[in-house]
């Protein structure tokens, strides 16, 4: 599996999606991963967040990493620089984990392919708060 691109491809994976990990999730409101997992709650999902630096957030546990996830991760949202989305997606694939999706202005050759050689399908560049309200709303 390669980079999903189009549409249909999307949909299907939102639509398929119940559990999302966000890595790099942040305790602060003002923040775009704060604000985009609050999103995806009250859009149905599963929210882990993951950030090694945080015990909880507003109440809920928050996981070192993505093997600390109790369940099985359909898609691990990620809100870090680019030069750490080839650990991002390694450990999603450790972990199991259906697809990789990178937010807006991460794109990282290297994770693409690692992603392909893992078979892993993986979104860059992409906000999946604003694709679900294109593809799903």
């Amino acid at each position: 599996m390669s980079r999903i691109e189009s549409d249909d491809a999307l949909r299907q994976l939102l639509a398929g999606a119940r559990v999302i990990a966000v890595v790099g999730h942040s305790d602060r409101p003002s923040t775009a991963s704060y604000q985009i997992a609050r999103f995806l709650r009250q859009a149905g999902y599963t929210v882990y967040p993951v950030n090694p630096t945080l015990s909880e957030i507003d109440g809920q546990p928050c996981y070192g990493s993505l093997a600390e996830v109790p369940e099985r991760i359909d898609i691990v949202n990620v809100f870090r620089r680019p030069e750490h989305l080839p650990g991002v997606v390694d450990a999603a694939v450790a972990a199991g984990a259906g697809a990789v999706w990178a937010q807006s202005g991460i794109f990282s050759a290297e994770a693409e392919a690692r992603a392909q050689a893992a078979g892993m399908p993986l979104v860059m560049d992409r906000c999946i708060k604003v694709e679900y309200n294109h593809l799903i709303a």
